[in-house]
């Protein structure tokens, strides 16, 4: 037998499995009409425990993993559909109709907006690109920006997620834990690090400098040039500007933006000192859900089932359905022994049935789930 005809073959069985998994998804959907019609819950795990042995035993031991496998995602699948016909609209896919609707069609040109830092932080480069007119409320970290939001204090908030060379900030997935919000919009901020010192201070003279954590980190081959120098974390680039100018020393500088150093009156020593160009991603939340029209990225965080293959049926959902994720983060949950937090962002216009099918189906299959919101990102 030749190629093609061993190809031919190989079409037709799989014309056999195709037919025959629409017959079963026909038979899982007159199920979950019997389960609503009788008030019976969709998943039955004594049910797909004997499938499951009865099918690895048919699969024999060469092929049980590869079964398994297979089968552990096809129930994954029919437990979906059938979710969907028994529980019909759910509180999550309200509450995402209820944001639409209630959402103005335009995104708002004037706002109070909480930022960390001081004038010249990256941030307020953001909250100025989103908003024409920001009224920006400045606190001295990024736990206190959840916080005004959440009281009230200010309409919007604006924290920076991740950046393209240093990664993700982490305080802020882990202040995710702790508030509740939407995110309603994001914006990418080129990040150009300058050295900056009060006049008169040349570069030799230097010998503490200030910046955030990632700023230090961006500019480790500028740094790595310089000798007998001591590198400060601080809170952010503009803290640390301000640091400097209000010290009145003339053995220090920072590592913040051109803008924050014409802020402070401080004087540029060395341009451009990344390690390369990038670009920090910003997010813009509030208290309450927002979906602004053209929203077509979606934020969701979810604690999984602690057993195996768990992350794989939430990802092996996402490409039977053609989504795109664009993130996956994990971060340890605070007081739990290694159980973790997974943060997704995916890429799906908001008006997809599909999208809202998921979700909801993930809601019912996870431990915990928050849905973040569904927004538009400006570049």
């Amino acid at each position: 037998m030749g190629m093609e005809e061993y190809r031919q073959h190989i079409n037709e069985i799989d014309e056999q499995i195709v037919k025959l998994y629409k017959e079963r998804l026909a038979v899982a959907d007159e199920i979950a009409l019997y389960k609503k019609a009788n008030g019976m819950q969709v998943r039955d795990a004594a049910r797909e425990r004997q499938l499951m042995e009865r099918i690895a035993e048919m699969a024999g031991e060469e092929d049980e993993n590869a079964v398994r496998c297979l089968y552990s995602l096809m129930l994954e699948l029919s437990r979906a559909r059938q979710n969907g016909v028994v529980s019909g609209p759910t509180e999550l896919s309200k509450r995402m109709d209820d944001a639409l609707a209630s959402t103005q069609p335009l995104f708002p040109e004037k706002a109070v907006v909480a930022v960390q830092g001081t004038d010249g932080a990256y941030s307020q480069q953001a909250a100025q690109k989103l908003f024409k007119y920001p009224s920006l409320m400045f606190f001295n970290s990024f736990d206190k920006v959840f916080s005004a939001v959440d009281k009230g204090l200010c309409r919007y908030g604006i924290l920076p997620l991740e950046n393209s060379t240093a990664g993700s900030v982490n305080q802020i997935y882990d202040a995710m834990f702790k508030y509740n919000f939407s995110i309603v919009r994001t914006a990418r901020i080129q990040v150009s690090h300058v050295l900056a010192a009060p006049h008169g201070v040349k570069l030799a003279d230097v010998k503490e400098i200030y910046s955030h954590e990632q700023a230090i980190w961006q500019s480790n081959r500028f740094l790595g040039t310089l000798s007998g120098v001591k590198v400060v974390p601080c809170e952010n680039t503009a803290i640390a500007a301000q640091r400097v100018k209000d010290s009145g020393r003339k053995d220090m500088a920072a590592i913040c933006s051109m803008d924050c150093a014409d802020i402070h009156g401080l004087n540029v020593l060395a341009s451009n000192v990344c390690d390369n160009s990038n670009y920090t991603r910003f997010i813009c939340i509030s208290k309450k859900p927002e979906i602004y029209p053209g929203a077509d990225k979606t934020s969701i965080m979810m604690v999984l089932p602690h057993r195996a293959g768990s992350l794989y049926k939430v990802l092996s959902r996402l490409n039977v359905m053609g989504i795109n994720l664009n993130k996956l983060e994990s971060r340890p949950l605070p007081d739990r022994n290694f159980e973790f937090m997974f943060y997704f962002d995916i890429e799906e216009s908001i008006y997809s049935p599909s999208l809202k099918r998921l979700l909801c189906e993930l809601e019912q299959e996870a431990v915990e789930f928050r849905y973040l919101g569904s927004y538009s990102e400006v570049m």
